[in-house]
């Protein structure tokens, strides 16, 4: 899609995207202790050779925390851009991880998903408390013909994602800016909702808990087939670097 594009410069777009994470980070901070994780530190700055892309990698933990990632890369005159914000809980909490992705490709692009921290099938517990309450906003949002449905192409992807995920491309409109804000909106408050009435996980079980989602971080962080897009941009070497950085590696 991003060989298709126009080369239409697009940083004002770029900055109301950023503008959407910048919100929910200021959340973010306002209710968890938060901490700048210096083994990315040289990442908070990096660009192509040539400046036709440039990006910013910044990680943080905390006490309830265990990574979270707000990064972006844009090529503005290849009206491309990518903007992450995604939390990563402790152990201390079954809650699922809060991830939003979005971006132009050049049409707007979106995914916000609450990442499953067990098997779903079998966990109907967590299913009934966490993935049932927003089925209403899947639903709806199939059933409007402006979101085109993304399905990645690689199989791991998308058995990683939740059942109520939303992964969709639209038009490059005000219209829809609006409505990504107001869908991030809903899905992260209500993800603190969950959080602040969590109970907690008991300390035998957080070992292994832990172990499952470093093991779902890395594999998302390595398999995902859009990596591409980067090694064209920045070259393999700087992009496995921000591959282990997605992950905490």
């Amino acid at each position: 899609m991003t060989k298709q594009s126009s080369h239409r410069d697009n940083t004002a777009i770029f900055e109301q995207l950023w503008g959407i994470t910048l919100e929910l980070r200021q959340k973010l901070e306002a209710r968890f202790e938060l901490h700048p994780n210096l083994s990315t530190q040289d990442l908070q700055s990096y660009c192509t050779p040539t400046g036709e892309a440039n990006g910013s990698l910044n990680t943080f933990s905390g006490p309830e925390i265990t990574w979270l990632v707000h990064s972006w890369i844009k090529a503005p005159q290849l009206n491309f851009c990518n903007i992450h914000l995604t939390v990563w809980l402790g152990s201390q909490v079954r809650v699922p991880h809060f991830a939003f992705v979005v971006g132009t490709v050049p049409q707007l692009f979106f995914y916000i998903d609450y990442v499953p921290r067990s098997d779903l099938s079998v966990d109907l517990q967590s299913f009934d408390r966490y993935y049932e309450p927003v089925n209403e906003i899947f639903a709806n949002l199939q059933s409007d013909s402006a979101f085109e449905r993304f399905v990645s192409k690689d199989a791991y992807m998308r058995q990683a994602m939740s059942p109520s995920h939303l992964c969709y491309t639209c038009p490059l409109t005000e219209e829809k800016i609006s409505q990504i804000h107001k869908l991030a909106l809903q899905m992260f408050n209500l993800w603190l909702t969950w959080v602040d009435e969590a109970e907690m996980v008991p300390q035998h079980e957080r070992n292994e808990l832990s172990a499952r989602d470093l093991l779902v971080r890395r594999t998302v962080a390595e398999r995902d087939p859009d990596n591409k897009i980067a090694v064209g941009l920045f070259g393999e070497e700087l992009t496995n670097k921000l591959v282990r950085a997605l992950w905490g590696g």
